[in-house]
């Protein structure tokens, strides 16, 4: 893998999961420094990792060529300009994974046109297997997009779309899809306790079921409608459980779901780029 400096702005669970898999792709720690004020998430980084974990973020900066911003949105002004004296000259490649904030609002706190790549993803990305939208700004060239991508290929499926505002329907399907996902392997859950399966049992063949599921999705050439059809035997028990599912139009209540969770991050991304 490259040894491209990469420097991260923020060493919360996304930054670390980040490093983490970076790292077990290949990637040489001594490569890699990230600031954070908290102490004792400094010395976790550096005592599990071998990165170099620094207080300050503009010392964090030094001969960068990537700069990852994983700060919380309500710090992303600050932070920026806080940045921007020692970037204009230097001019990296700024991949954000903060959420709800837009390009050129970073560019604006920044003071420069920068090549930015906004990426969107999940928290199953702590575990490796998110699934990350990116969206690169017209700055960003061939070399600038392989590069995001392989940083964030390391937690899981990366999938780039054409318009930023895009970002804001990934956001309601995979960013916060695993919510939608708990709530039904809880109401599973509950349901088979209801049947008189023990509290262990229901869990276990609620997750199992569930990763089974994912597993054959992900591995089959076929659309889920069709393996759907293929569990589904004619006056069945499947066919019955699916007949309730259609009688209260379940994937009218997931579109308003998903819409709902699509316009609140159109909703979001607007005030934060009100920030001065």
């Amino acid at each position: 893998m490259s040894t491209a400096n990469i420097r991260f702005i923020g060493g919360g669970n996304m930054a670390t999961s980040l490093i983490a898999g970076l790292i077990a792709d290949g990637y040489e720690p001594h490569s890699i420094q990230v600031s954070d004020p908290n102490p004792e998430r400094r010395h976790a980084l550096q005592a599990r990792l071998g990165v170099r974990a620094l207080a300050s973020n503009v010392e964090a900066l030094d001969e960068a060529e990537t700069l990852v911003l994983c700060v919380k949105p309500q710090m992303a002004a600050s932070v920026c300009a806080e940045l921007a004296p020692f970037l204009a000259e230097r001019r990296p490649l700024i991949v954000s994974v903060m959420a709800g904030v837009l390009e050129q609002s970073i560019q604006r706190w920044l003071g420069a046109s920068l090549p930015i790549v906004r990426a969107m993803p999940n928290t199953p990305a702590m575990v490796q297997t998110g699934a990350i939208g990116l969206h690169a700004s017209p700055e960003v060239d061939a070399e600038g997009r392989n590069r995001a991508e392989t940083i964030l290929r390391a937690v899981g499926l990366v999938r780039w779309v054409e318009s930023e505002s895009r970002i804001d329907a990934v956001t309601a399907i995979s960013g916060s899809g695993p919510a939608y996902f708990f709530l039904l392997m809880e109401a599973l859950e509950q349901a088979a306790i209801e049947l008189g399966l023990d509290t262990e049992t229901a869990r276990l063949l609620t997750i199992q079921t569930a990763l089974g599921a994912a597993k054959m999705a992900m591995e089959s050439d076929a659309p889920p409608a069709r393996l759907r059809e293929q569990v589904t035997s004619p006056g069945g028990t499947t066919e019955c459980a699916l007949k309730v599912f259609d009688a209260a139009d379940l994937r009218a209540l997931v579109e308003r779901a998903a819409r709902a969770a699509h316009d609140r991050a159109v909703e979001l991304s607007q005030t934060l780029s009100e920030a001065p």
